[in-house]
């Protein structure tokens, strides 16, 4: 195997501790998705990436979604578009409102648009955001707790991104639809 080609490892090739993580991902998928098989490459990463991943927020599952959805757009990790496609629609978006999202605003939802938007300069402008972004984050009702956990997704999801930008591994969610 050349180095630089990235097969997915199976949970016979990785150590005891990521074989119990992914066994534990995949009763709770029903299978392991081959971005988390990825991460178990280090004896280390895959624990740490699912507890930050996996970690408390006030942000819920279709905020999350959100974020990762915008994130994932803006990097083109089509992995990660799939998945949060799937995940997102799991979560009661419909193709359409996934597909708005994805361009960064939510025009069905004030607070959802105003999430996005902020996730998308977060992101785009490596922090460095307008005022106004931020003042139209707050004036939806999200707070500086909301703020902290938006950032921390924003980041979370980026490294998945990354990930698989670099690794390439095989899609194994319905692939997302492009953008118009």
């Amino acid at each position: 195997m050349s180095n630089t080609k990235f097969e997915v490892p199976g949970k016979a090739t990785v150590s005891s501790e990521n074989r119990e993580i992914l066994e534990k991902i995949e009763r709770g998928v029903g299978f392991i998705p081959n971005i988390y098989a990825t991460y178990a490459y280090s004896k280390n990463a895959l624990a740490r990436y699912t507890a930050f991943a996996n970690g408390n927020t006030s942000l819920n599952n279709k905020e999350k979604e959100v974020v990762n959805l915008v994130v994932s757009q803006i990097n083109g990790c089509t992995y990660c578009l799939a998945a949060h496609t799937a995940i997102g629609k799991m979560n009661g978006f419909s193709d359409e409102e996934v597909l708005e999202i994805r361009k960064g605003k939510a025009a069905f939802n004030p607070k959802f648009d105003a999430l996005a938007k902020l996730a998308k300069s977060v992101m785009e402008n490596a922090g460095k955001i307008d005022d106004k972004v931020l003042e139209n984050f707050f004036e939806a009702g999200y707070d500086k707790e909301n703020l902290v956990d938006t950032i921390v997704a924003v980041g979370e999801k980026a490294i998945t991104n990354m990930l698989h930008n670099v690794t390439k591994v095989p899609i194994d969610f319905p692939e997302a639809a492009p953008l118009n």
